[in-house]
């Protein structure tokens, strides 16, 4: 901890009655209440059952083995290794303590009393002592106990150095040239294509993939309405681009209905009723008034009211004439 003191007010009086804060029981309490997680079963257990041997270092093992893990754990309860060894005994790991696998890997068991020494190599290493190099990789510098693998370039299955012109043998997608270096092949050249119909190859290095055309071509060399190899049904050829067909603005109307109108859509046409109709049974009918039962009848009885309202009014004016006459 990094307080030096109890924190109380009298710090003199307190180092004198209870010795210093630094080495006392009360500090070496809180260090080993905060060891474990609560949710810690094992780490709790281990701290439980040991507790005595934390005791002895701490008070009397402390100054001359200041090193807590290597007097408890590989000393006394002898259940690590020193790092870079291995087992039972603490055998050294292939390669030495000092650099395990030769640098180049993880020895199986280090620093703990299990495993079996052995080394997983690390990425482009192989073999037992981590010293070759695996496949897609070459020596830069190696001798007895040091190893540098790095990397062939991306055309390489196999090399001895780090350029296209150093491979002993070309990975899938790249063929040799006349220089013996390894260069792309370019699989979109084929005849016929690796594609399907609707889509265009894209050469990548190593390989292809191919991808979808405009939905306005029927098949295509790239990516574009300009790279058609033929436009798509409702489309047309417009300078070497295609374009979508007005099917309403033909010369021939494409909608014969009566009372249907066009639409134009990309790539096609809708035929529709004209305003004031709508589809039944496959012809164009005229909307009904809006309203129910009742709304017509009022209005049918409003214009037969307004009818005789006209006739009696009218009846009325030809009896004032008649008796301006008389």
């Amino acid at each position: 901890t990094a307080k030096q003191n109890f924190g109380g007010g009298n710090t003199a009086w307190e180092e004198r009655k209870l010795s210093k804060y630094e080495t006392s029981e009360i500090r070496l309490m809180e260090i080993v209440e905060d060891l474990c997680e609560s949710s810690s079963f094992e780490c709790n257990r281990m701290v439980e059952e040991h507790e005595e041997h934390f005791e002895t270092w701490w008070f009397k093992r402390k100054t001359k083995h200041p090193d807590l893990h290597k007097w408890f754990c590989i000393e006394t309860i002898k259940v690590c290794c020193p790092k870079g060894t291995f087992g039972l005994d603490c055998n050294d790991c292939v390669g030495g303590s000092e650099t395990p696998c030769h640098g180049n890997g993880r020895c199986d068991g280090d620093g703990t009393r299990g495993g079996d020494g052995k080394c997983s190599c690390d990425n482009g290493y192989t073999g037992e002592f981590c010293l070759d190099c695996r496949e897609g990789y070459y020596n830069e510098v190696r001798n007895d106990t040091f190893s540098l693998c790095t990397e062939c370039h991306s055309s390489c299955k196999t090399c001895t150095g780090g350029t296209h012109q150093d491979c002993d043998e070309c990975k899938d997608g790249w063929e040799e040239d006349d220089q013996e270096a390894c260069v792309d092949v370019n699989e979109c050249s084929k005849d016929p294509s690796s594609c399907n119909e609707d889509q265009y190859c894209l050469n990548t290095e190593g390989s292809y993939s191919c991808k979808a055309c405009d939905k306005v071509c029927s098949g295509c060399t790239a990516a574009g309405p300009d790279k058609c190899q033929s436009c798509a049904s409702g489309y047309q050829d417009t300078e070497g681009t295609c374009t979508d067909i007005d099917e309403c603005s033909q010369p021939e109307p494409v909608c014969t209905k009566e009372h249907e109108v066009c639409v134009n859509n990309k790539g096609s046409f809708t035929c529709i009723c004209s305003s004031g109709y709508e589809e039944k049974d496959g012809e164009c009918v005229q909307t009904p008034q809006q309203g129910g039962f009742e709304d017509q009848s009022y209005s049918f009885l409003y214009s037969v009211l307004v009818k005789c309202s006209f006739f009696a009014l009218l009846l009325q004016n030809l009896e004032t004439l008649a008796s301006e006459i008389n």
